[in-house]
């Protein structure tokens, strides 16, 4: 059996939430490359670079008379882009960035949720580790009882060594428990993105039930704030300004350009400045552009598809979620309520009737069977219930105030 783990320092969920939040690197990827997406948005807005271009003399193989040819001609040509074809390029790359934000707030939550599992099942192991104590405790004493008793020819040896087969038993589970802490603790430590055998403090505050949302109120929640329905939500908007930019190819872009030029026979810098506009002809190219329309509109289409697509799952997983839940927290009100109560009365009395000598060795070893079992079972239930909610949360994309107190989120837009 392994032995008995110093105590340490307490460590509360939030302070989990935290350390994941400020120091897990797949979170602090996703927020480079939100980051990143954010930086096109200008880009994207910006106009088209001038153009300057310059032409001077080499070689001319003619004589011509002075002022007759341009030995030196500076041009500047800027594209002027009246369609807005740049503000819908640049709503674009708002929408795409918009889906990376969501896709770092799908990852931030997906690994919170991840850390607190874990936060509730390290709790859960060190509670079965501390009941396996107890009962061992329990069951030492039996045995002892019953050696007396076999020692005085009270009793045979079976019985001795029934509760040394019980006590091994709880020996033997110590051990599988160890080794749940140890993995629990070890992925604690590598969602906060510290070293895998650094010591994990002690769950604080790991035994409370927080009450089940309201389902009404996990709907709204769902459907305004789940990741995937706003990125879904996202790219209908980027396939609309797709659509208008595809509209917008029609109108062409007229390009300004001033030219100087400086005359073989000049002795001034400058024999002569021109100003001239020109622009692409889209209109004869209709079948191009007309396919390109029509690309968008199918696009459009098929991401608002996708949208509703995205709510009804999001409903469909609430409502397996919120089974989950239900189930736990039924499982617990049902131990605490009925089977944990009527197991202990039962225990007792087999003690009591045991000693009097009224229930035979087998009743009351079973009896205190029992107690060890459910009580397991009832902490085993807190554990999943708790983890449950975390995984609705995570599911439902906002703070659902389940755990107290509320930890530091990535907020929606």
């Amino acid at each position: 059996m392994g032995e008995p783990r110093p105590d340490s320092t307490a460590m509360s969920l939030n302070d989990v939430t935290q350390a994941v939040l400020a120091n897990n690197p797949s979170i602090k990827s996703a927020q480079k490359k939100w980051s990143a997406m954010k930086s096109r948005i200008p880009q994207a807005a910006a106009w088209e670079d001038p153009k300057v271009s310059f032409m001077d003399k080499i070689d001319r193989s003619i004589n011509v008379a002075p002022n007759s040819f341009p030995d030196q001609i500076l041009s500047l040509e800027q594209m002027i882009p009246v369609s807005g074809k740049n503000r819908a390029r640049a709503r674009i790359a708002a929408a795409e960035a918009l889906v990376a934000f969501e896709e770092l707030r799908r990852q931030e939550l997906d690994v919170v949720a991840r850390a607190r599992a874990s936060f509730f099942r390290l709790a859960n192991a060190q509670a079965q580790i501390e009941l396996n104590r107890k009962n061992l405790v329990s069951l030492t004493q039996i045995a002892e009882i019953s050696r007396a008793k076999y020692q005085s020819g009270e009793q045979s040896a079976a019985f001795v060594l029934t509760a040394e087969i019980e006590c091994s038993k709880l020996m033997e589970a110590r051990r599988d428990l160890d080794q749940q802490l140890d993995a629990e603790e070890s992925q604690l430590n590598v969602l906060m993105n510290r070293d895998a055998f650094s010591p994990i403090g002690q769950p604080a505050g790991a035994g409370t039930i927080p009450p089940i949302p309201p389902l009404e109120k996990l709907r709204g929640l769902t459907l305004a704030h789940r990741p995937e329905v706003r990125i879904a939500a996202a790219r209908v908007e980027r396939e609309k300004a797709n659509l208008q930019l595809a509209h917008r190819e029609w109108i062409p872009d007229p390009a300004i350009t001033v030219q100087a030029q400086r005359y073989n026979g000049a002795s001034t810098a400058t024999s002569e400045v021109d100003a001239g506009i020109s622009f692409n002809i889209p209109w004869v190219n209709f079948r191009k552009y007309s396919a390109e329309i029509h690309e968008m509109e199918d696009n459009l289409q098929a991401a608002q598809q996708d949208l509703q697509r995205a709510r009804s799952e999001a409903l469909g997983m609430l409502r397996d979620a919120l089974e989950k839940v239900e189930t736990q927290h039924h499982h617990i009100e049902l131990y605490r309520s009925k089977l944990l109560p009527q197991a202990r009365q039962a225990f007792e009395a087999s003690q009591f009737g045991y000693q009097s000598g009224k229930v035979n060795f087998m009743d009351w070893i079973t009896a205190q069977r029992n107690v060890r079992d459910l009580e397991s079972m009832e902490r085993q239930a807190v554990s999943g219930y708790q983890v449950a909610l975390a995984e609705l949360e995570a599911l439902a994309g906002a703070e659902l105030n389940s755990f107290s107190p509320a930890s530091p989120r990535i907020k929606s837009k």
